[in-house]
């Protein structure tokens, strides 16, 4: 696993994509945050990083799709995936060594928003007026949230050869998972069931951590939906057929 691991990662930053996903990223919500009227921070009136973690879902939706959509289809349509094979290497060292390095970058994209974080700290009215345990928090639910997307991404870029039909699948499959049962629940009578079926979407539980409630039945959740799609992603794997 650590040799896919390290050989993908290295693959990520020699390439350009990665930086320019990145450099997208960054900018697109730092233009939210700080230029765009009624979203930036200093409209906004409040020392917090409510656009960041509003914002980031949505971009992510965008930004995980691009890093991962060359995961397993590139590989495929090159017939490189073949060599792996002949590798000493079980599908779930080729599985996870992609998802962790994957996982890293989108990581690594959320770093430099600390700055943003700093940068709140010191403008408030008094320095250091922000919730730093609730925004600790809502970075674990982004980390989360971006867990979970990546996954999704893995199992969209197993089933294609296309680079560009693994980003379309994984970014409606991640659509679906965020808002989808949202947009499901509000159209049934029952308030009861609705409740249910909002708890089946990826926003019900990542809003919740948000609020600071990390508990055993929002970490289970992400923990289950992103073991479904990389045990999906091992089957479709494991069938080689391509």
């Amino acid at each position: 696993m650590l040799t896919v691991f390290t050989k993908e990662l290295r693959s990520f930053l020699s390439s350009l994509i990665a930086y320019i996903v990145i450099v997208v990223f960054l900018t697109g919500i730092g233009l939210f945050m700080w230029v765009f009227p009624s979203t930036n921070v200093l409209d906004y009136g409040y020392a917090d990083l409510e656009s960041l973690f509003t914002l980031a879902p949505y971009v992510f939706m965008f930004l995980i799709p691009a890093i991962t959509m060359r995961t397993f289809a590139e590989e495929k349509k090159t017939g490189t995936m073949e060599l792996l094979f002949t590798r000493p290497l079980t599908d779930w060292d080729i599985i996870l060594g992609k998802y962790l390095s994957s996982l890293v970058l989108v990581i690594l994209a959320l770093v430099p928003t600390l700055v943003y974080y700093f940068s709140i700290y010191q403008l408030g009215v008094q320095p250091g007026n922000i919730d730093t345990p609730g925004t600790m928090g809502s970075y674990v639910g982004l980390i989360l949230l971006g867990a979970v997307f990546t996954a999704i991404g893995l199992l969209a870029s197993v089933l294609t050869e296309s680079q560009i039909v693994s980003f379309i699948v994984a970014l409606f499959l991640c659509f679906i998972f965020f808002e989808g049962f949202g947009y499901l629940a509000n159209i049934r009578d029952s308030s009861d069931f609705s409740y249910y079926i909002v708890q089946l979407g990826i926003s019900y539980h990542y809003e919740t951590i948000r609020r600071g409630l990390i508990d055993s039945r929002n970490l289970m959740y992400f923990f289950s939906v992103i073991t479904v799609m990389l045990l999906t992603t091992k089957l479709i794997l494991g069938s080689r057929k391509w």
